[in-house]
């Protein structure tokens, strides 16, 4: 029997369609079960459309109106286990959709059926399983109904918890939501209370209560008994009673006093509570993030009495961002062991590190009406390991002046192998006087040719390049008191450079070691026993002595006065530079994803930016002292690379994690 139906228009999709097609088969079948007598659940049904496969052996999802009610006659009639999917080249149902002529029609399957119908009931196809059959992806399918859903909610008469504050974040807004419960619960109830209609007091007093509950069950029952708290609770020095609300008040020995009734009897709550540090944060913001004494005063004097205050007080402060930033100390990690430069004996100023500092007015010409004035600097350059200095005046900040004090400098003390520098205001170009640069062609270009290498120490780390900082320091202090003991006359080039000259040398006979009284040592080492080859200023000896001795013993004194110069540097100089004075413990303060506050010294504390932690780059000894930190400005993210020293903790990823 075979049987067939025009599409109703407006016209179905083609899901509609093949599912309409599935009720008229079960209708065909139950047509037929009538006629010859069978059994309807012995029948089974055949369909190319997975998707109608799909509504009949869904069990989870809802479907709209047209498409649940047609599943639902599907299944009236028969069950999913008698579905069966079917290939559109074997389904003779597809052969009355379709125009063919009489001629054509015996060489289809509409008289004979698929081939597998003709095999055994073993070899026939075996029920599917449901799970081949899947909807199609809801939001693709518009048939299937969206899921809601519906949560119950069940109302207990219990009281308030105190453990449901730990989600809010502040006082105010703890409060906050308090006020709006009781007004929904005053709404319900219709009931109004003349005594608590401070909403705000009411709202504090309920958080409260409920904390106390919480926190010191035991000691209000023995209260209400009329029993003494005794000492293993910590309120028993408090001598603690219950107010008219049920409030947990200190008692204390100030009730004749002067005092507002809160001030007076104190409410109490514990240390270890989200309320009490919520508490403790909001009056320490009331107070302009002052410190424990003011922020433990204004608890006071707001009626809150926290046991072990203090502690909680100390601990918040130290944890907050605001305070942080205002007075919080740079990081600091141990001191880096001695590099190589500083320890090895060769010739003076073989490694070497230098800096520019100045500048000095001098008068270059004088004309009819005056003087004409210029500025010159000077080019310090301290030998790492005799700390020996040199020290070039220049003319200009500019590549060319640099390079001709290079090269005097080379020419009198000989060629170097290692330089080293900050990249600092002087040579990277931060601040736009000094226009010397690291990648400069003419620097790298004579730079390789003496053979010569130079290494570049961490931005804005003046502390790494101590060695020659320290000797800017003395130079500075010694001119300044030679042009103060000078008459007040106007420098010159030419004075300026005999005055350096003397600065240089007063630098270079300063003593190495601390002077001793040992009569075996009379001599001092400073670096100009090794540069002038001269133990003192003692005159010659007298005596009568041939030419012929000098060429001979010359060689022999000089050599000598090298060899005790370098004994002595090791046995004595070497030993000093052992202990390290400061920074002699392990930090672990800075980590990637930490938030800081990067140090600027040319703007105030409160324009500093704040930074994030992009990556560490640790030291030979596996130790961090150098950060890339990531700084937003001017709308922009730019990545620098920074000391810990001139970066602030504000916050760190691990909250657990110490921070100092």
């Amino acid at each position: 029997m075979g049987k067939s139906k025009l599409a109703p228009r407006p016209a179905h999709t083609i899901p509609r369609l093949e599912l309409c097609a599935a009720v008229l088969g079960v209708e065909m079948a139950e047509l037929i079960s009538q006629e010859i007598d069978i059994n309807l659940h012995a029948v089974k049904f055949y369909t190319d459309c997975k998707i109608v496969l799909g509504y009949i052996y869904n069990t989870s999802r809802r479907f709209y109106v047209c498409v649940s009610n047609r599943v639902s006659r599907i299944r009236k009639s028969s069950v999913p286990s008698q579905w069966h999917h079917v290939s559109s080249e074997t389904n003779p149902a597809d052969i009355a959709t379709r125009p063919i002529t009489a001629l054509l029609l015996p060489q289809t399957y509409w008289f004979t059926g698929p081939p597998f119908l003709t095999r055994e009931l073993s070899d026939l196809p075996r029920t599917p399983d449901a799970n081949n059959f899947k909807l199609v992806d809801p939001e693709q399918d518009a048939e299937i109904r969206q899921d809601v859903t519906v949560c119950a909610t069940q109302v207990s008469n219990k009281p308030l918890s105190s453990h449901r504050f730990e989600r809010f974040s502040s006082w105010e807004h703890l409060i906050r939501g308090m006020k709006k419960l009781i007004t929904v619960a005053r709404i319900k109830t219709k009931a109004t209370d003349p005594n608590t209609t401070n909403l705000q007091t009411q709202a504090k007093l309920t958080v409260i209560a409920s904390v106390q509950q919480c926190a010191f069950r035991e000691d209000i029952k023995k209260l209400h008994k009329g029993e003494q708290i005794s000492k293993p609770s910590p309120l028993w020095t408090l001598n603690p009673f219950t107010d008219s609300s049920g409030l947990l008040r200190v008692g204390g020995r100030t009730s004749l006093a002067d005092l507002p009734y809160d001030e007076k009897y104190p409410l109490i709550l514990p240390k270890k509570h989200h309320v009490s540090t919520l508490l403790v944060r909001h009056y320490h913001q009331a107070v302009a993030h002052q410190g424990r004494h003011l922020t433990e005063g204004a608890l006071r004097s707001a009626g809150v009495w926290i046991i072990g205050a203090r502690k909680l007080v100390s601990s918040v402060i130290h944890q907050c961002v605001t305070c942080r930033k205002l007075k919080g100390r740079p990081a600091d990690q141990k001191m880096a062991d001695l590099p190589e430069d500083r320890l090895v004996m060769e010739p003076p100023f073989t490694r070497v590190g230098l800096d520019v500092f100045g500048p000095w007015t001098v008068v270059t010409r004088r004309t009819r009406g005056g003087s004409a004035e210029s500025k010159r600097w000077a080019v310090l350059f301290s030998c790492l390991g005799t700390r020996a200095v040199h020290i070039e005046v220049i003319e200009s900040m500019s590549t060319s002046s640099f390079i001709n004090a290079l090269r005097r400098f080379f020419a009198v003390r000989g060629p170097s192998k290692v330089l080293r520098s900050d990249r600092g205001t002087n040579f990277i170009g931060a601040c736009k006087e000094l226009k010397i640069r690291s990648d400069d062609s003419e620097i790298q270009d004579y730079l390789s040719k003496e053979g010569c290498t130079w290494t570049f120490n961490t931005p804005h780390s003046s502390h790494m390049g101590g060695s020659w900082e320290r000797m800017i320091g003395i130079a500075r202090r010694i001119l300044d008191a030679m042009l103060l003991q000078s008459s007040p006359t106007r420098l010159t080039h030419e004075v300026l450079a005999s005055l350096m000259a003397e600065v240089m040398a007063i630098i270079n006979a300063r003593p190495l070691v601390p002077i001793t009284t040992d009569s075996d040592t009379p001599t001092v080492l400073t670096p100009s026993m090794l540069l002038t080859q001269k133990a003192g200023a003692a005159p010659a000896p007298e005596g009568s002595y041939d030419i012929k001795d000098m060429y001979r013993k010359q060689w022999q004194h000089v050599q000598s006065l090298a060899d005790a110069f370098w004994k002595r540097w090791r046995q004595e100089y070497l030993s000093t530079l052992q202990v390290r004075n400061k920074w002699t413990h392990d930090k672990d303060k800075i980590q990637e994803g930490d938030v800081v506050l990067v140090k600027d010294d040319l703007v105030k504390r409160n324009e500093w930016p704040i930074g994030l932690i992009t990556k560490c780059i640790p030291s030979e000894d596996k130790r961090i002292r150098k950060v890339k930190v990531k700084v937003v400005k001017q709308g922009s993210p730019r990545v620098y690379l920074r000391p810990v020293t001139q970066l602030i903790l504000l916050l760190s990823p691990n909250s657990g994690r110490k921070t100092d």
